[in-house]
């Protein structure tokens, strides 16, 4: 193999710092009064605005060889992507962003299940010490947060926890179809549905994508050039030189990061049982994202 123009690990240090701004930047473009599905809905479009010369000049082809089901399926996962995107950015209107960032990536143990319950694939020894040692973790910031913040944090984790699950499906379908589609292609198709699929849910709940502050928009370009495009650009973009196990771990810094820069910008200090909640969780996610690369 070619040797990579940059290292690797540096560039997964740059995708992990850039996704993990994700929900500072959201937090400051609600400041500015954006509702929580305009925002999703604008760094969705933004984002594919961003990627549609380059798609449509390099990836037309592939779209006209795939089947109707592979395009079908595309359109689910832009579906599941775009509710991903609704769930999450809502549920930090209800909660921290560390209980936030670490329940949503909690991803790697639905696939696990999905991947029992659709695939009729053995439920293997790891995944279950994942789910075992994640649902400790979560129980007990859930009980931390009832105490401190009440049921409206609950409200939070469980819309972190829905992005969770849809982002699940995402990766499923994507998992079957970036076998025959190219990484630019793929992104472009569901990038693209995820876009319209937020336009017309932002527009159904009587959300204004017009009128708000240059700051405010200025926080939805940052997320739609950060988060999504250098963030997760860099993830694939190191899976072709190191391994995906490695990838997936190191993946696990992504709610540490969010959480260091919330306590010195949002002031989100985390309790001592929050911490331990929060680290049980990544360990079970660590198990249960290790079992998924060793079936893969």
């Amino acid at each position: 193999m070619k040797a990579p123009p940059f290292s690797p690990y540096l560039v997964l240090a740059i995708g992990i710092l850039a996704v993990s701004s994700a929900a500072i930047l959201i937090a400051f473009a609600r400041a500015e009064g954006i509702p929580a599905v305009a925002i999703a809905a604008l760094r969705l479009t933004f984002a594919a605005l961003a990627l549609a010369p380059l798609v449509w000049t390099r990836a037309r082809g592939e779209w006209a060889r795939l089947a109707r089901r592979d395009v079908a399926l595309a359109l689910v996962a832009g579906v599941f992507l775009a509710l991903h995107f609704a769930f999450w950015i809502s549920s930090l209107d209800y909660t921290s962003v560390m209980s936030s960032v670490v329940f949503v990536s909690t991803n790697p143990i639905f696939v696990g299940v999905a991947s029992v319950v659709l695939l009729r694939e053995s439920l293997r020894r790891g995944t279950v010490i994942g789910i075992v040692i994640a649902v400790l973790g979560g129980a007990l910031i859930a009980l931390d947060d009832l105490e401190r913040a009440g049921t409206e944090s609950l409200q939070g984790n469980l819309l972190a926890l829905a992005g969770a699950v849809t982002v699940s499906g995402y990766l499923l379908i994507g998992r079957r179809l970036r076998r025959q589609l190219s990484l630019l292609a793929y992104i472009g198709l569901v990038y693209t549905t995820a876009a319209l699929v937020l336009l017309v849910m932002a527009i159904a709940m009587g959300a204004n994508l017009l009128g708000y502050s240059l700051a405010g928009y200025a926080f939805i370009v940052l997320l739609a050039v950060g988060p999504q495009l250098i963030g997760h650009t860099s993830y694939n973009w190191a899976l072709r030189y190191v391994s995906a196990t490695f990838v997936t771990i190191a993946l696990l810094a992504e709610p540490i990061g969010a959480t260091m820069l919330a306590i010195p910008i949002l002031g989100q200090v985390p309790s001592p049982v929050k911490i331990v909640g929060g680290a049980l969780i990544l360990m079970g996610i660590y198990f249960a994202a290790r079992e998924e690369t060793r079936r893969e």
